[in-house]
């Protein structure tokens, strides 16, 4: 692979998608993964709030967006398991067409069910379609990085990847808000889910690599390493902590989607996770993190170690090593360079994105049922204005972290979206203060000289703050913690830590959705906004922290120590 590769920008992007047989199947697989996640975490909102379906129960069935979260998980099956029948297609592409005959599967489920008479039954297929998706994703990540050559380079690839799978975002919001305006959702779900079998036929075609013996495994036989017995209690301790937690959300949605017979009422989610939320962090977050750490001690003590190479080789053991370098020697990693200092790098993480991750499933049905825009208005702002606003908002973020600096732009991108909250609770009040603005800066005639009314140029500049605003938050984030990461866990680490990113967000909008039900969009609005000082404070702690570390010189992390 070539050092030297350049990642297109612009539309030489597209014609890097034509030049060879990996690109444009990059491409196709790009827009495959888009789609679904497009389709199942946003636009399906709007469908259900149309016909009726309570915000409380949209929030928790939102909380099918969590196997985008923990898809980290199960990859190391993806990762290493050879499928029955179809793995002669490929060792990537066969879990690729897997996951998407599921998509398949799961849209025609969605199609032929009524979710006012049966939303038990439109949730498990929406479930089917996210978990078939998130599993997609972690092939699809491997296959790109698998294929990469000197003719396609993984800089190409990703590039081209993500133009596939912002299309096929425009696709599966503002094409198919477009269609509902003048069709039934059940066509529309129809029509996206003859898109999937088209773009299975093109996966088909794709090009795949051979199976290769993975070094993380090999790496756990060396001496020194934590005897395989120690590894595999550890892992039954972190795994029933997860598998209790995932149980125990299963469990309560599906409590919730359940009739409610007569007289009676539905579970309450605030309740749920009052009690309960706490508990599932926990066993998600800091059990492992224990684990990580007594496992760490034992090393330091030379405590159940292997003191030479383990020659034992077995399926078993196989799928235990990779689940053991999913789930605990990441964290192992972070503990160890970090000390006491990961919890605060964790409670950042948590919180960061909190005061906007836990709107993203009410977006639809506030401006469609609560402001009453049309599907055609919501389409354009949203999905059109709103792509190009957020992508000004992490140049934004990319410009500030070259200029000011990585915590000073951090300490922004958890500020400025506290904001964006207090805009969306003017809007659903009226637009009070919006008004002025607009006048001020002259945005209603600017959208009157284009054909808009008031209506449009207040929503137009809530979108225009709110994305700049999160863009730049997001851009903030991931490179604040790419400079966490360490090398020789990279992808793994990455991916542990990014999905904490979305865990108390997901879990909150179960409670969003009872409050707004109960106390309205505006004043949700404004709670939302004061959770999001929990992450200035731990930005700041976690600035104060990193002032007082001298960062490691080995080449082997990119990170601190503590």
């Amino acid at each position: 692979m070539s050092g030297a590769a350049v990642r297109p920008k612009g539309l030489k992007v597209f014609a890097a998608a034509l030049r060879t047989r990996k690109s444009a199947s990059m491409l196709a697989l790009g827009f495959s993964s888009g789609l679904p996640n497009a389709l199942l975490i946003g636009t399906l909102t709007a469908w259900l709030s149309e016909v009726g379906i309570k915000m409380a129960t949209i929030g928790v069935l939102s909380w099918i967006g969590l196997t985008y979260a923990f898809k980290f998980l199960w990859s190391p099956l993806v990762d290493r398991v050879a499928l029955p029948v179809l793995g002669g297609l490929g060792r990537r592409k066969s879990w690729i067409v897997l996951c998407q005959g599921l998509l398949i599967i799961a849209l025609l489920g969605i199609v032929m069910t009524d979710p006012v008479q049966h939303i038990g039954t439109f949730a498990l297929f929406a479930f089917l379609g996210a978990f078939g998706s998130a599993t997609q994703d972690v092939a699809i990540d491997g296959w790109r990085i698998d294929v990469a050559d000197e003719a396609a380079p993984v800089e190409v690839l990703a590039a081209v990847n993500q133009l596939g799978y912002r299309t096929a975002s425009i696709v599966g919001g503002a094409v198919a808000l477009y269609m509902a305006a003048s069709m039934s959702w059940p066509t529309v779900y129809l029509v996206m889910a003859a898109i999937m079998g088209v773009l299975l036929i093109i996966a088909l075609t794709a090009p795949d690599t051979q199976r290769v013996p993975s070094e993380a495994v090999q790496a756990l036989s060396e001496p020194g390493e934590i005897e395989p017995r120690t590894r595999a209690i550890a892992l039954l301790v972190v795994g029933a902590a997860w598998v209790w937690a995932i149980g125990t959300l299963a469990a309560f949605m599906i409590s919730m989607l359940q009739p409610v017979p007569p007289g009676g009422k539905l579970p309450s989610a605030a309740e749920f996770l009052k009690f309960y939320g706490p508990a599932i962090v926990i066993a998600t977050v800091l059990v492992p993190l224990g684990v990580a750490a007594l496992l760490n001690w034992f090393k330091t003590r030379g405590q159940h170690i292997q003191t030479s190479a383990d020659a034992a080789v077995s399926p078993v053991r196989t799928a235990a090593n990779h689940l053991y370098g999913a789930l605990i020697a990441p964290l192992g990693d972070l503990v160890e360079r970090l000390g006491w200092g990961v919890l605060v790098v964790i409670g950042m993480i948590l919180t960061y994105a909190l005061c906007y991750n836990v709107w993203a499933s009410f977006a639809y049905p506030f401006y469609l049922d609560f402001m009453h825009y049309s599907k055609e208005e919501v389409a354009f702002a949203s999905k059109i204005f709103g792509i190009i606003m957020s992508i000004i908002g992490v140049s934004l973020g990319g410009y500030l972290f070259t200029r000011i600096g990585r915590f000073p732009t951090v300490l922004v991108g958890a500020i400025l979206p506290i904001f964006g909250n207090f805009v969306y609770a003017d809007l659903a009040d009226g637009a009070p203060h919006i008004d002025p603005v607009l006048h001020l800066l002259r945005i209603d005639a600017l959208v009157a000289l284009f054909g808009g009314d008031i209506r449009m140029a207040r929503l137009l500049l809530t979108i225009c703050y709110e994305n700049i605003s999160t863009g730049l938050a997001l851009a903030a984030f991931v490179a604040y913690l790419s400079g966490v990461v360490s090398k020789k866990f990279a992808a793994v680490q990455y991916a542990v830590l990014s999905s904490l990113t979305f865990l108390i967000g997901s879990l909150g909008r179960g409670m969003a959705g009872e409050m707004i039900d109960s106390l309205g969009y505006a004043t949700v609005f404004r709670y939302v906004a004061s959770v999001g000082l929990l992450a200035i404070l731990f930005v700041l702690l976690e600035w104060w922290r990193s002032s007082r570390v001298v960062p490691l010189a080995e080449p082997g992390h990119t990170g601190e120590a503590a």
